[in-house]
């Protein structure tokens, strides 16, 4: 199964996928971003001194590399193996964004990034033919999306105030999110596509 979806993700051709290979690809593009998402989480460890900022911080890691593994597990359980995305969301995103030169962009960064994950979460949850054990992994991985986005958001904005300009945190966010839509959009029919399986 894994190399037949394989091929075809770099291709971007569904047509001649099994419902099964779908899901694989879109879970693989699902466990991409959470992998991504990880090593944007690591190099903001280096970042934040703060003893506070350090527990959620690891925290946080560790709900990224356990999301990623769900991901991974629920694959191998439809009979799949982790598909390499070479072109996922945050790689594209990574590509327009560029490397964020100050501490508020990588947290404003990574606020639209946690933003994406739950939306997109909570869209597949909305879909009326997830099966059961999907929709266990569904709920778990955006339950702590929530909790990732209040504590970013608010570190962002505490640091912002400190620095004397919280309107810098909100013109990276704003900047950011521009991005994530135009980013978003060329992914969107490809994963509406994968979704109708």
């Amino acid at each position: 199964m894994g190399e037949t979806a394989a091929s075809l993700a770099s291709s971007l051709d569904f047509s001649r996928l099994t419902p099964a290979e779908k899901q694989v690809l879109i879970f693989s593009f699902y466990r991409d971003a959470e992998l991504r998402g990880a090593r944007l989480l690591f190099n903001l460890l280096g970042h934040m001194k703060g003893g506070e900022s350090q527990l959620k911080m690891t925290a946080h890691l560790a709900d990224e590399t356990r999301h990623a593994w769900l991901w991974t597990k629920r694959i191998t359980e439809l009979g799949g193996s982790p598909v390499t995305i070479d072109d996922g969301y945050q790689r594209r995103l990574g590509l327009r964004t560029g490397v964020p030169k100050t501490l508020i962009d990588l947290l404003a960064l990574t606020v639209v990034v946690e933003e994406r994950a739950q939306s997109r979460y909570n869209a597949h949850m909305a879909l009326p033919n997830v099966d059961p054990e999907t929709r266990e992994v569904l709920k778990s991985v955006t339950k702590d999306e929530s909790w990732h986005l209040s504590w970013i958001e608010k570190e962002m904005r505490e640091i912002a105030r400190e620095q004397g300009s919280e309107a810098q945190a909100d013109k990276a966010l704003e900047r950011y999110r521009a991005i994530d839509r135009e980013v978003y959009a060329t992914l969107a029919a490809d994963e509406a596509e994968l979704m109708r399986a």
